[in-house]
C-alpha cells in the first residue's frame, strides 16, 4: 500500500505544484480569469491527493478487503479519484488552447507538463485497478510484465523497512552520551528523561530557557531536546542564541512541540535545528532521531580532531622543514614550485673549520665528540638566527653560511662579519672550560652565486659559483682562531670594521689575492 499511495501521490503532488506556481505568476500579472481556473485546478489537486491519503490509508483498505462486494469497492475507489482528475484536464485544456492562441508558449509549455502529470495518473489509478483484480502477475515469453515488476519493487522495500525490532534498536545503539532536556513541563522531562536513561545517555533537565543557557554555558553536551512553546525564553529563541555562539553552535538541537505547522518547523530548521519531533513523540521514533543525531555529532567531533592532528602535523612537517631550508624557500615550495634556483649579486659567504679536528676526535669518545660538536654548533645557530644570516650546511667540523640570500639585503657582509667576530667569542668562552682548547679558521668572501634547492631525498638548499670557492680558499688558507676576508668584501667593510693586512696569498685556481685579518668594529663594540 505505501507503494500504490506513493505512485498515486508523486504526479497529484507534482500538479498542485505547477498549480501554485502558475498562479501565483497569474494573481502578479494581474490575469484574473486565468488565476481563477487555476485555482480551480489548484482545489481540485488537493482535493485529490487528499482522497488518494485516505482511501488508501492501510486500515481503509483492510476493512474493505474484509468486504464481500471488493470488485464494486474498486470501482468505486477508481470513480472517486477520477473525478477531480477530469476537473483538472477540462480546465487544463481549455487554458491550453487560450495560451496557444495567445502566443503565450511558456504557459503552454507549464499545462503540457501538468496535463501530462495528469494524464500518467490517470493511466496509474486505471492500472491500480486492473493490478488488483489479478492475484498473481503474469509471466509471459520475453519476461516479467509490469505488474510483475512493481511486486520487485514493493518487496524490495518493505524488506529495507521493516519493522525495528528491540534487539536490533540496542544493537544499533549509538554510545552513550551527554543529553539536555528542556522543557516545562515536568512530566515531559521526566519521560524523556527516563527513556533516554534507559538507552545508557546521562540526562540533564532544564524546566526553561535561562536554565538551559545557564547549563549550556558550564557543560559539555552532545545534544539538547528543545521545547518549542515555553514560558519566558521561548525554545526558538534558546535555539537561536546557541547556534550564534561559536562555542556552543556544533551541539545539535532536536525541537520538540505540539506544532506541527509547517512554518514552525520550517522556521526551526533554518535557525540551526538538527531536527524535530512532534507530540506526543513514538518511541522508536525518538531513539532513531537521537541516534541519528548523536552519530552525526561524534563523527563532527573525530572529523574536528582529525583536522586538529592535521594541523599539528602539518606544523611538525613545516616547522621540520624551516631546519632544512629558508623560510621563503618554503613558501616557494609550498606554493607549487618544483625547480628552486636562483641568481643572486651581492652575498657574503663566511667558511669555518677547527683545527686539529682529527687529533681531537681521536681523544674525545664518541659521545663527547657528539655533545662538543651539538654544543657549539647550537650557538653558531643562535647566532645566525639573531643576526638574520643564513646557515647553509655542516660538513664534519666545517661550518657555513652566507648573507645576503635567500632575501637580498644591503648590509650582507656587515651581518657575516658580526657573526664570524661572534663565533671567535663563543670558541674563546667554551675553551674556559675544556682541557684541550679549540682552535678556528674563518675565511670570508663576497660576491655573486647561483643558489637553489637540489634533491629530492634529503634535500639541501645550497650555493654554487666562482665566490663560493674563493671563500673556501680564504678558510683554508687562514690561520688559527683569525678571521681572513678577500678584497671584496674588505671594500664593504673598511669603514665600520677594523683590519690588519695579511698580504698577498696564493689562491689555487685564482693566483695571487689581497687579504685582510678582521679584527673587530671600528668603534670597539663587540656583536
Amino acid at each position: 500500500m505505501a507503494y500504490v499511495r506513493q505512485e498515486l501521490s508523486a504526479p497529484a503532488i507534482a500538479i498542485m505544484g505547477y498549480a501554485e506556481m502558475l498562479m501565483d505568476d497569474a494573481v502578479q500579472a494581474g490575469r484574473g480569469q486565468l488565476a481563477d481556473d487555476l485555482k480551480r485546478i489548484l482545489d481540485a489537486s488537493r482535493n485529490l491527493h487528499r482522497l488518494i491519503l485516505s482511501l488508501l490509508e492501510p486500515a481503509t483498505v483492510r476493512q474493505t478487503d474484509d468486504g464481500a462486494d471488493l470488485a464494486s469497492s474498486r470501482r468505486t475507489l477508481r470513480h472517486d479519484l477520477r473525478t477531480p482528475i477530469n476537473a483538472i484536464k477540462g480546465y487544463g485544456e481549455m487554458l491550453r488552447e487560450d495560451a496557444a492562441d495567445e502566443g503565450a508558449d511558456t504557459l503552454v509549455a507549464d499545462l503540457d507538463k501538468l496535463l501530462r502529470e495528469a494524464t500518467l495518473l490517470l493511466d496509474r489509478i486505471d492500472g491500480l485497478v486492473t493490478f488488483s483484480e489479478s492475484d498473481v502477475a503474469p509471466l509471459d515469453e520475453t519476461g516479467p510484465t509490469e505488474a510483475s515488476a512493481s511486486e520487485r519493487v514493493v518487496e524490495s522495500l518493505l524488506r529495507a523497512v521493516r519493522p525495528v525490532t528491540e534487539k536490533e534498536a540496542d544493537r544499533a545503539a549509538i554510545q552513550p552520551s551527554r543529553i539536555l532536556v528542556v522543557d516545562d513541563n515536568a512530566s515531559n522531562r521526566d519521560l524523556l528523561s527516563r527513556r533516554l536513561q534507559r538507552q545508557g545517555h546521562t540526562v540533564l533537565q532544564a524546566e526553561d530557557g535561562s536554565v538551559a543557557l545557564a547549563i549550556v554555558e558550564k557543560e559539555a553536551l552532545d545534544l539538547v531536546l528543545l521545547d518549542l512553546m515555553m514560558p519566558g525564553i521561548s525554545g526558538y529563541d534558546v535555539l537561536t542564541q546557541l547556534k550564534r555562539d561559536p562555542r556552543s553552535r556544533d551541539i545539535p538541537v532536536i525541537m520538540i512541540s505540539a506544532l506541527t505547522e509547517l512554518d514552525a518547523i520550517v522556521r526551526c530548521i533554518e535557525a540551526g535545528a538538527d531536527d524535530y519531533l512532534a507530540k506526543p513523540f513514538d518511541p522508536t521514533l525518538l531513539r532513531a532521531r537521537v541516534g541519528s543525531s548523536l552519530e552525526k555529532k561524534h563523527l563532527r567531533d573525530r572529523e574536528r580532531e582529525m583536522v586538529e592532528a592535521l594541523r599539528v602535523e602539518k606544523e611538525r612537517s613545516e616547522q621540520l622543514l624551516l631546519n632544512i631550508l629558508p623560510r621563503k624557500i618554503v613558501a616557494r615550495l609550498n606554493g607549487g614550485e618544483t625547480v628552486i634556483a636562483d641568481h643572486l649579486l651581492n652575498v657574503t659567504i663566511l667558511f669555518s673549520d677547527l683545527v686539529g679536528f682529527t687529533r681531537l676526535s681521536s681523544r674525545l669518545s664518541a659521545t663527547e665528540l657528539v655533545r662538543l660538536m651539538n654544543q657549539l654548533f647550537s650557538e653558531f645557530d643562535r647566532l645566525a638566527l639573531g643576526l638574520g644570516v643564513e646557515k647553509i650546511k655542516t660538513i664534519g667540523d666545517a661550518y657555513m653560511l652566507v648573507g645576503g640570500l635567500p632575501e637580498p639585503r644591503a648590509d650582507h657582509a656587515d651581518a657575516v662579519a658580526d657573526m664570524a667576530l661572534s663565533m671567535v667569542g663563543v670558541v674563546k668562552r667554551m675553551n674556559r672550560e675544556l682541557t684541550t682548547p679549540l682552535q678556528m679558521r674563518i675565511g670570508i668572501h663576497s660576491g655573486n652565486v647561483v643558489a637553489g634547492v637540489i634533491g629530492t631525498h634529503k634535500f639541501a638548499y645550497d650555493i654554487w659559483g666562482d665566490a663560493v670557492n674563493i671563500a673556501s680558499r680564504m678558510e683554508s688558507h687562514s690561520l688559527p682562531n683569525r678571521i681572513q676576508v678577500s678584497a671584496a668584501t674588505h671594500r664593504h667593510l673598511h669603514e665600520r670594521f677594523r683590519f690588519e693586512p695579511h698580504g698577498s696569498v696564493d689562491v689555487k685556481g685564482k693566483g695571487p689575492m689581497e687579504t685582510y685579518f678582521l679584527l673587530g668594529r671600528a668603534d670597539g663594540t663587540i656583536p
